[in-house]
């Protein structure tokens, strides 16, 4: 039973993150390159807008925020799944080595599998969850002691040193592709938003609207393995079982998420951590509050990343890093 006051507080929160996020995503409306002013956004939207208007707001800034936000929510409650079922809280799925396995596969997809544009926007999704998948697994199976179990630790490290691995394997790919395909593969090191079009949104939207609501409803599943073992299994929780249909649920959430919007680490790190911070352990409350928290922090570094410098802008994943990089050392030497 969870007491009326965390729920109320909860809400709270929740509508104070709502507000922040519209609040955010007006302001990144109205800045950028092409300069959109503030008092032509309601107009524009509703269709009374100049030629100009409509392309800048409609073709140019709506699709890249909400590319952005959905983005951001999904590395957020993929990072606190992986939490969860590994009992680590340092656990992320661009530290481990799950992103880097989908950005190996997006990279040899693009590279030598080509394509028709209208497909590999839909495909895209599917190909990074195939190398996140295989990533996943083996990074698992490396973790994994027959009478201990999955241990949290070496799964950390196990995972870091495949994502540098698996780096390596980028260098590889990169080296032998055309300067055109080059381009492409660095913005997505970056953590460049890249895939900022509608076809990319629609292409993403199917993932989340199957993935969220069925991690949601497993929240209470995620409690109970964080508990020991031991009382887990007492209370008829068959732990393998739902680590791996948890951990196939995180994969699928990275995966479709960098495929649009490149290597982006340590969303997933912060978000969980803000939001306990915030509402407390249980995933019942704090998973949605990280999810708004994941999509206001990638949307806000993005926002701010874009306008430093006009027009190339710093990638997100970079702004994201510097915020994240020290928060994970603070993190290590804490846990």
């Amino acid at each position: 039973m969870i007491h009326p006051d965390i729920i109320r507080k909860q809400r709270i929160i929740l509508c104070i993150l709502l507000a922040l996020i519209i609040m955010t995503i007006i302001v990144s409306l109205g800045l950028g390159y092409s300069s959109l002013s503030y008092d032509r956004l309601i107009p524009t939207l509703f269709g009374q807008g100049t030629f100009k208007e409509d392309f800048v707001l409609f073709s140019v800034r709506l699709p890249r925020i909400i590319i952005t936000l959905l983005a951001g929510m999904t590395l957020a409650l993929s990072g606190a799944i992986l939490q969860g079922i590994t009992r680590n809280d340092l656990a992320d799925p661009g530290i481990i080595g799950i992103n880097s396995g989908a950005g190996v596969a997006i990279a040899g997809f693009f590279l030598f599998f080509p394509i028709q544009a209208g497909s590999f926007v839909y495909m895209l999704p599917i190909v990074a969850f195939v190398g996140a998948l295989v990533t996943a697994g083996l990074i698992y199976v490396l973790s994994y002691k027959k009478n201990v179990g999955l241990q949290p630790v070496k799964l950390v490290l196990v995972g870091i040193g495949f994502s540098m691995a698996l780096s390596g394997v980028m260098i590889v790919l990169i080296s032998s592709a055309e300067r055109a395909k080059v381009d492409f593969i660095a913005k997505w090191l970056a953590g460049n938003i890249w895939g900022s079009d509608w076809p990319f949104i629609w292409a993403l939207l199917p993932w989340l609207a199957i993935l969220i609501p069925f991690s949601l409803y497993k929240a209470n599943r995620l409690n109970l393995l964080g508990l020991n073992e031991p009382v887990a299994i007492g209370v008829g929780v068959s732990i393998e079982k739902e680590r791996i249909i948890l951990l196939l649920t995180a994969v699928a959430l990275a995966a479709s998420a960098v495929s649009v919007t490149g290597g982006i680490a340590f969303i997933g790190l912060m978000a969980p951590h803000i939001a306990k911070s915030l509402v407390g352990p249980r995933n019942q409350l704090f998973i949605p509050v990280a999810i708004l928290v994941g999509g206001w922090l990638l949307l806000f570094a993005d926002t701010i990343g874009r306008n430093i410098i006009e027009p190339a802008g710093i990638p997100a994943g970079i702004m994201v890093a510097i915020i994240g990089g020290p928060y994970f050392m603070y993190l290590l030497i804490k846990k």
